[in-house]
């Protein structure tokens, strides 16, 4: 599908999209406005909302969305492996923060966004009653994370004429709209159904703006690297939204990752993934940092960090699950891996690539917490703490039934217990809270301080895509840490507007950039 970019950052061409689109993210910059040449014909609804759904994809993927709110933590991590993974120290920058507005990510990540807001308005313009409720939670969250990320929210008024630039919200104002929006379109929203939570709603409506009310005192600051207030009445908002939750947690954690996860009644929404058939990229989700060697092989890149790992107990079993199928299956717990590799069954050791002497098949792949940023020598393919997300589906590794989860009861339960000790009013699940910490094999006691809260969530959601969002709200993410050993200046608390989108007038440069 051809698209042309024009000078205004509006990708125009003769006709409407017709059915569902694809999308070149390394070629468009968007400003909000995608429209597709299709051979013209009325607006098909039902394929747009599909095509909107589908965006949710690009979150699954190791790059985009996740790495900038992920690799750009303590959480993760890409080095550059000798020759591999430099990709123009593409991950390096992300990690240290030292992006610029022409950083592929940083645009990628606009347009994939942008691209779907702008499906979900021809949606909410031209479709049923049942499919505007839809596309317009799919567009506030959305939205949600254009704020999150980049502040400033370009959008378009209806009967706006195309080749006009969009206007754009300041963050106040983008952040009063999508509450709005929520809280108006919340009532038509289906009930969720466990087996199908990648539809929208109202559990997860109910959620995201427990999300938006939680960072209201992020998104309001008048400047974005702080300072921050809560204030108790959003924060009151928080435990009423949470409260309003019809939901429950999974027995064992990995009920939420493992290939069949549609049956946890603990995940709110997901993205939907068929095995064999329809979905995005979750084998992202285990490739990305697994060796060659290993099963299933990976593309040995991504790594944790040694101060992020020795947040946990080495055998918390969110990071550790041994269960004996898995270790037949692929020879190692899903989790963090870190130590002796081995193969299928777990006898027998698996290898790296460098040949030498003394181990003329290959050293022994053991992984090692000692990281830097540029690796090279003995330790190139092993060093760094390996994750796996996702229990990966061993009927299909490259195109697995596991489905991509955004938002779960256990971190509602514990924005709840941060908004109490916020100042917002209410009561503490704590049997719930316990449970969180009980399932994972540790003791049964939840924190009731911010501090312990903090912990708590960096345990509970790593590599869900929250990392950085935690970081900013708690005021801990510019700090200094393990590869970044200085204060990142406040600019990096928003990503940059891409260098390209800056031809629509409306829209200015992030401060400092």
């Amino acid at each position: 599908m051809k698209r042309i970019n024009i000078i205004k950052g509006i990708l125009l061409t003769s006709t409407i999209v017709l059915g569902v689109s694809c999308t070149n993210l390394d070629e468009e910059v968007l400003d909000g406005v995608v429209v597709s040449n299709t051979g013209g014909g009325t607006v098909n609804t039902s394929s747009l909302l599909t095509s909107a759904y589908e965006g949710l994809r690009g979150f699954e993927t190791q790059g985009q969305m996740f790495a900038l709110d992920e690799m750009s933590t303590d959480a993760l991590v890409g080095p550059t492996r000798g020759g591999d993974w430099d990709d123009n120290a593409t991950w390096r920058q992300i990690h240290v923060h030292t992006w610029a507005p022409d950083h592929v990510e940083v645009r990628n990540a606009w347009n994939a966004l942008l691209s779907q807001v702008y499906n979900c308005n021809l949606v909410i313009e031209n479709g049923s009653a049942a499919e505007v409720s839809q596309a317009r939670f799919l567009r506030a969250f959305y939205y949600y994370n254009v704020i999150d990320l980049f502040g400033q929210v370009p959008y378009r008024e209806v009967g706006s004429a195309l080749e006009d630039d969009p206007k754009v919200w300041t963050r106040i104002e983008a952040t009063d709209f999508v509450i709005s929006e929520l809280e108006a379109v919340i009532s038509q929203l289906p009930a969720k159904v466990v087996g199908n939570t990648g539809i929208a709603n109202a559990d997860a409506a109910h959620f995201l703006l427990a999300k938006l009310y939680l960072n209201k005192g992020v998104f309001k600051a008048a400047a974005p690297a702080g300072p921050y207030t809560f204030e108790a009445a959003d924060m009151t908002k928080v435990v009423t939204h949470v409260n309003a939750i019809n939901s429950s947690l999974a027995g064992d954690y990995w009920d939420n990752f493992k290939p069949s996860n549609d049956t946890s009644p603990e995940i709110l929404f997901s993205s939907k993934n068929v095995r064999g058939g329809a979905g995005g990229g979750i084998q992202f989700q285990w490739r990305m940092g697994m060796h060659y060697n290993q099963t299933p092989d990976g593309w040995n890149g991504f790594a944790t960090v040694a101060e992020y790992y020795d947040k946990f107990n080495p055998n918390d079993r969110r990071i550790k699950n041994n269960d004996a199928a898995i270790i037949t299956a692929f020879g190692n717990p899903t989790g963090f891996q870190i130590g002796q590799i081995y193969k299928p069954g777990g006898t027998e050791i698996a290898r790296d690539r460098i040949k030498n002497d003394a181990n003329p098949l290959g050293q022994p792949l053991i992984f090692t917490k000692a990281l830097t940023l540029i690796t090279s020598g003995a330790t190139l393919e092993s060093a760094g703490v390996r994750g796996q997300k996702y229990i990966p589906d061993v009927q299909n590794l490259g195109a697995p039934d596991n489905d991509y989860v955004f938002m779960r009861y256990s971190d509602a339960l514990m924005m709840k217990a941060e908004a109490i000790a916020r100042g917002g009013s209410g009561t503490n699940d704590v049997a719930k809270l316990a449970q969180i910490v009980s399932r994972s094999g540790q003791v049964a006691v939840f924190p009731t301080t911010l501090d312990g809260i903090y912990l708590e969530r960096s345990k509970e959601l790593w590599w869900e895509g929250w990392r950085r969002n935690d970081m900013v709200r708690f005021g801990k993410f510019l700090a200094a840490r393990e590869l970044k050993p200085y204060v990142s200046d406040n600019k990096y608390i928003l990503f940059p507007i891409p260098a390209d989108a800056l031809f629509n007038a409306n829209l200015k440069q992030n401060p400092g950039y």
